[in-house]
Parts: structure tokens; sequence; C-alpha cells
């Protein structure tokens, strides 16, 4: 019997900006239904690695393999043209993604993002979250297997975080597997199956967030596990 092949892989993946290394050989593999949190803290390599998983940029080593998944993209700025209506911006990235029926497409994605009611207002005079949630509803105008997000609630106060995730939840029951950056502890305790850590571009962790270390919490259990890879790091150049 031959083993599935996951829907996304990056393998030994290196990026550098001049003499800086943002990735150091990365590999991570994600599978359907998954949701995946990267974590770490700011200039770790998050959105670097967002970005070439998603296609956006190309590496500077190593390859990306989709194994003819459909992958969506959400960077972090909701990326909406606050001219065009809700209708206007998702019908405008469906003719982008040349989907065959967009029309089709566009009304069952305002469903799912819940903003048909909303659909002939411009994007300008959405609420943050509804902006957000049109932007994801761009992400998944191609119908994706796979849908990467650089941050998703980082502009959003709390209920519209709820709102956002339980968007996201559903999509992940689905089938759908999500990839998100966060620097929440709760986003990933609460809504991740998985996480990556990511360290000056080097990936030190990638499994289940309970799995991080002792402690109750896992933001605790994480700055206690970089605390202590960093000591170890520091002693051995010393040595």
């Amino acid at each position: 019997m031959l083993a599935r092949m996951p829907l996304l892989e990056g393998r030994e993946l290196v990026k550098r900006y001049g003499d800086k290394a943002v990735l150091n050989s990365v590999s991570v593999s994600i599978d359907s239904g998954e949701s995946v949190a990267i974590a770490g803290p700011n200039g770790a390599g998050k959105t670097t690695l967002l970005s070439i998983l998603a296609g956006v940029h190309k590496p500077d080593a190593g390859e990306v393999v989709a194994d003819n998944s459909r992958l969506g993209w959400v960077p972090q700025r909701a990326a909406v043209y606050g001219k065009l209506t809700v209708r206007e911006n998702l019908k405008l990235f469906g003719k982008l993604e040349r989907v065959d029926d967009v029309d089709g497409s566009v009304s069952r994605i305002l469903e799912r993002i819940e903003l048909t009611h909303r659909a002939d207002d411009r994007a300008e005079n959405l609420s943050g979250g509804m902006r957000q949630r049109l932007s994801i509803g761009m992400g998944l105008i191609s119908d994706p297997t796979v849908l990467l997000l650089d941050e998703p609630s980082a502009a959003l106060d709390p209920l519209q975080r709820e709102r956002l995730w339980e968007l996201l939840g559903s999509l992940v029951s689905h089938g759908i597997a999500l990839v998100f950056s966060t620097h929440a502890a709760g986003e990933v305790e609460g809504h991740a199956s998985r996480v990556l850590i990511l360290d000056g571009g080097d990936l030190l962790f990638d499994g289940r967030p309970n799995d991080i270390g002792p402690g109750a919490h896992f933001e605790l259990a994480f700055i206690n596990f970089l605390r202590e890879r960093r000591s170890t790091a520091a002693g051995s150049e010393t040595r």
C-alpha cells in the first residue's frame, strides 16, 4: 500500500536577504484537515515561510511540493480594494484565479464568509472584522485545499476574533488544511492541532502544542522552551 502524500511540503527551505539567513533549511509537511500554527518571536521567519509555501516568494534553496493541491493565501493586511464592492472584489479575484463559474463561486463564498447582506457595499465601509473575512473569501475563491494565513486576527477585537475562528474552524471541519502564523498563545492552544516553532530562521519544534513541555499553559511552556534553546545555543558558542 502506497503512503499518502501530504497536501503541501516544504523541503529544506532556505531564504536569505543579503547576508542574513531568514530560513535555515526548514522542512514542513501539511495534511488534509490539519490546523497548523507557526509561532515564534518577531523576525523568526514566520511570514517568510508562509509566503514561500504559498508561492508568493521563491526560496533560495529547497523546494515546495503541492501535489496538485490548490493553495489560498491571506496576507496579514486585508488585501481588498476599498472602492470596489464586496462582490466586485470577489469577482475580480475569481477572474484572476481563472475560476470556471465566477458568479456561482462568488455566491458560495459570500454565504461561507457571511457577507451576503453586504455584497453590494464598498469594502472601505466594512468593519475590520468584515474586511478580514472578505480577505479570507478572496483566499478561498479558487476552492483551495490548503489556506495559508499570516496573523489573521492581529488587528481584530475579541468578538471579531471569535467570529473569525468560527469561520476558520468550519473550513477545517470540511477538510481544508489551515496554516497560520500567530503571536497569541490562546490561538495555538485553542485552534491548532500542530505547532511549528521558529527562532532565528531555525525550525525548533514540530508537534502538538501540549507536547512542547511541562506546564498548564502553552505560553509559559513556549517561553521556557525558547529560553532553554537559546541558553543551550549560547553555551555551545562559548565552548
